[in-house]
């Protein structure tokens, strides 16, 4: 299985490793190695290339603890849960859902507890270790739970997703932006998730890195300027609909899925086709790519559509990477019912209008009084409320209730005046939707290494592109002789000097350093050999077709700098020197 030789590889030269070894290890961690941590690096800044500098959506960074009552407000607390049975012979526990479509074949994400406690004793699903029985199912909350303060009376919670330390700061956000829609901001950084029974390697971590864009739109104009330039981009969709029917997926031009109403708007259309070649430009074939529609069953509690872009792989099957939504106004929304902050975007109309409307004036005298310190926020959240809802209400209940902050205040009618006024308008505050990618950097990670593998007879070849690759060129001399060592390296420490990742390597063959070489992913190797004595030249090898050129050692520095940010090719190399 290429799943296991590329595990093995991995492990051997020092990209992944288990954490904790040296204590039996702790599943769903992982190091990343001397090799590991450089591609994983260099995968995050090409990230950065495509959304802070060719997007414009500068990054922040925020805590990675954060206090219960934001992540109450979020809807953390109460709904970020994956359903939980427990062994009653062995006490190990597992995801139910995961269980039963390992047993059954069928995916049953997004059903309700009790539906899967009917599943576990109808089809007889036992425990995987032992074959024990499987309990009820329950919900569990995956956050890591912790104190902040050495009192330990405030409830923290680690990240559960970077999204969050965007929204919290959305007004001093807005205010960067100059309160102009859209813009979007980007955070990259760890999230930790504490997962029933990770069973996948970096597939499913416990702790993970995340690259998360929130872009802040008008719910009225999910346009695009720039989609024009993707509008031709073929896509492999898999809608929601096509999954109900039971059909497969579908090749289809973005500008099509677009118009067919298969992708609800230009923004979130545009994301997933920044998605796909994203993932090209780390070496994952558009074949392997497909964009999967959530079902109404999976849905997230904030979004109003959402698309995974999975990654097929010969072990776990298809497999999200990215995950693409459009989160509605809801977590604005909610964090300014919680925090009683307005985080609304004012967005002018081009001429004022003049319109009637019935608005609910409270009554002072008798407001006041009645709710004492809850009337200023009870009076800002009235100002949000339909004045119309509140006069039927009114009519129908003789009350109306409103709810601040998680409490419930009764409105009576001799609190509140209803009147109708003119008013001129010079635009509308609105709560802006959110459109967000979401990019799981540990599995792209291990995307990128299954799908950049490869074997030709027993050479075994990285076919990373050589702007992620973890070390740009191997230096080497032909053979171990101190006039060739010396000019080695010199070449090294020269490539050093102008930012290039250079190794020098002289243990064994020639042939056994290029397989090294070839193995990890170094896309060119500089040779010295015993013509570069008389006419200052060196040999650069090609990693993907072990083509060869000589050029002279005054060319090499800038000649690798040019192949390493893809400016040029080998191909224009060879056409160069070879005419020369």
């Amino acid at each position: 299985m290429k799943n296991d030789e590329v595990m093995n590889i991995a492990k051997k030269r020092g990209f992944l490793w288990s954490s904790f070894e040296l204590y039996s290890g702790v599943a769903g961690f992982f190091d990343y190695g001397p090799l590991g941590a450089i591609l994983k690096n260099n995968i995050m800044n090409k990230w950065r290339e495509y959304y802070v500098i060719r997007e414009g959506f500068f990054e922040i960074e925020s805590p990675t603890i954060m206090p219960e009552e934001a992540l109450k407000a979020s809807g953390h607390v109460d709904h970020f849960t994956d359903p939980m049975t427990e062994c009653k012979d062995c006490m190990e526990v597992f995801r139910a859902d995961h269980i039963i479509k390992e047993a059954m074949g069928s995916d049953v994400e997004g059903l309700e507890n009790e539906e899967l406690s009917k599943l576990l004793s109808n089809e007889n699903i036992c425990c995987p270790q032992c074959g024990g029985y499987l309990t009820h199912v329950w919900s569990y909350n995956l956050m890591f739970q912790t104190v902040i303060g050495a009192k330990g009376k405030k409830t923290g919670y680690l990240r559960p997703e970077t999204a969050q330390g965007i929204f919290i700061p959305f007004k001093r956000l807005l205010r960067f932006y100059r309160g102009k829609l859209p813009f979007g901001v980007v955070q990259m950084g760890k999230a930790y998730r504490n997962e029933i029974s990770p069973r996948q390697g970096v597939i499913r971590l416990r702790e993970f890195t995340q690259a998360e864009a929130e872009i802040f739109v008008n719910p009225l104009d999910k346009s695009h300027p720039k989609f024009c330039e993707v509008a031709d981009d073929i896509l492999h969709l898999y809608s929601a609909e096509r999954q109900s029917n039971g059909e497969h997926m579908v090749k289809m031009s973005a500008v099509d899925a677009l118009e067919s109403g298969t992708i609800s708007s230009e923004m979130l259309t545009y994301q997933l086709c920044l998605a796909g070649r994203f993932l090209n430009d780390l070496g994952i074939p558009k074949d392997v790519i497909r964009f999967r529609q959530h079902l109404s069953s999976e849905m997230a509690h904030y979004a109003i559509d959402c698309w995974d872009v999975e990654v097929e792989t010969d072990r776990y099957g298809w497999v999200e990477i990215i995950g693409i939504a459009d989160r509605s106004d809801y977590d604005l929304k909610s964090h300014s019912q919680y925090s009683n902050e307005d985080l609304k975007v004012f967005i002018e109309y081009s001429e004022s209008k003049v319109v009637r409307k019935l608005v609910a004036k409270p009554l002072m005298s008798k407001f006041g009084p009645l709710f004492k310190a809850d009337a200023p926020k009870i009076l800002e959240a009235l100002k949000d409320s339909d004045a119309s809802q509140i006069a039927h209400a009114l009519k129908d209940n003789g009350k109306y209730e409103l709810e601040v902050m998680g409490s419930i205040y009764q409105l009576t009618p001799d609190l509140l005046e209803l009147q109708e006024v003119d008013e001129t308008l010079r635009g509308v505050k609105i709560y802006p939707h959110v459109i967000e990618p979401s990019y799981g950097i540990d599995r792209i990670f291990y995307a990128v290494l299954l799908h950049c593998y490869c074997k030709e007879d027993d050479k075994v070849l990285l076919r990373l592109p050589a702007d992620i690759a973890p070390v740009d060129v191997n230096v080497c001399p032909l053979v171990n002789k101190d006039d060739q060592v010396k000019i080695a390296f010199e070449i090294r420490d020269q490539l050093r000097n102008d930012n290039i990742v250079a190794e020098y390597d002289s243990s064994g063959t020639i042939g056994r350093r290029y397989a090294r070489s070839d193995e990890i992913g170094v896309p060119f190797v500089v040779t010295v050999d015993h013509d570069t004595l008389d006419d200052d030249k060196v040999t650069i090898r090609n990693r993907d077709d072990s083509n060869q050129i000589r050029i002279p050692i005054s060319d090499v520095y800038q000649v690798i700098k040019d192949l390493i940010i893809l400016k040029i090719s080998f191909k224009d190399l060879e056409s160069e020197f070879l005419q020369s």
